[in-house]
């Protein structure tokens, strides 16, 4: 398993609106100041719009910021709008896919467990988290 640049610099984008929370809306050329490419950032910040992550702001001062509080943001919530559901095997998380082994595949326990672990811990760190660098949670 390997997180995409996708996830990366979706990831960065919010940190970067949490960091400037309560200052207003956020130009997409000072976000894209991290290092992000201008086009591909507005694809990401669209993708984390339609996920209620972010909203966006129209007219001069317009630009995007947290959609709430960044202490209501996880990090699940933002991998999950950029990547999509994470798990570590097709047969989790995925009803529509009918495994050929079933009921009678031990390692699928494994899987569903890990899954639960990782999404459990990404669920407990909040953007606010990092921010705070609260490793106590990581």
């Amino acid at each position: 398993m390997k997180l995409s640049t996708r996830g990366k610099y979706g990831l960065y984008a919010m940190v970067y609106l949490a960091q400037h929370e309560g200052e207003g809306p956020q130009s997409l050329k000072a976000i894209a100041e991290l290092g992000l490419p201008d086009p591909y950032l507005e694809q990401l910040l669209g993708n984390l719009r339609r996920a209620g992550l972010v909203k966006t702001v129209r007219g001069a001062q317009g630009g995007y910021q947290l959609s709430r509080g960044s202490d209501e943001i996880t990090v699940r919530n933002i991998i999950e709008a950029m990547e999509g559901p994470l798990s570590l095997s097709e047969c989790v998380g995925e009803p529509e896919h009918h495994c050929p082994r079933g009921g009678n595949c031990h390692a699928r326990g494994v899987w569903e467990y890990l899954t639960d672990q990782i999404n459990g811990l990404l669920d407990g760190i909040t953007l606010t988290d990092m921010l705070n660098r609260d490793i106590s949670k990581l």
